[in-house]
């Protein structure tokens, strides 16, 4: 093969610009890298088991396990549902049960022990109780009845009935007189 001085140009110049339109290409077609984030696994920490008792007009009282951050709608419904003509209505069923608490359905059986400024002279059942039957214990009026609601709202329920005297204006004189009513 000879080629002449011009077309050995001709040919240089036309290996030279493809050689420049490959290396445009190359350069300006191809991906770039991105770094993908680690996959990161969620999992929901494990709910321990709490126990809880449930009591009153259920149609199978006794203990139940349930998984922490149940209310007590569950509780009840562990227990088989409150008895026909239950008035549940009284119970705050969207609180959220801690161990070892007791949930009671159903009305007070104990009997009448001696009248209250309030006319309530049952047991009082410091998880639930209303202002009106915190304010039927000696020594205890409708401000301070409404400071044990304000503290159980804001402080979740009370494990011990001796936690009631957390509450300002319950001191222990006051507590020894009132606690033989007092339930959790």
């Amino acid at each position: 093969m000879d080629f002449t001085l011009d077309q050995k140009r001709a040919l240089a110049v036309l290996a030279i610009c493809a050689l420049a339109i490959s290396f445009f290409f190359f350069f300006t077609s191809r991906g770039e890298a991105v770094e993908t984030p680690p996959i990161k696994v969620v999992t929901e920490p494990t709910k321990r088991t709490i126990y809880i008792h449930v009591a009153g007009d259920v149609r199978r009282p006794g203990v139940y396990p349930i998984l922490e951050g149940a209310r007590v709608v569950d509780a009840i419904t562990a227990a088989g549902g409150a008895k026909k003509g239950i008035d549940l209505s009284n119970i705050n069923l969207a609180r959220l049960l801690i161990d070892g608490e007791q949930v009671l359905v159903g009305k007070n059986r104990e009997q009448p022990r001696s009248k209250s400024k309030s006319g309530y002279s049952g047991t009082v059942y410091i998880n639930r109780a209303s202002a009106a039957q915190f304010d039927s214990l000696d020594g205890i009026g409708p401000v301070i009845a409404k400071r044990i609601i304000a503290y159980r709202n804001s402080n979740g329920p009370f494990v011990d009935i001796a936690d009631l005297q957390k509450v300002d204006g319950i001191g222990g004189k006051t507590f020894e007189r009132i606690k033989s009513r007092l339930s959790l």
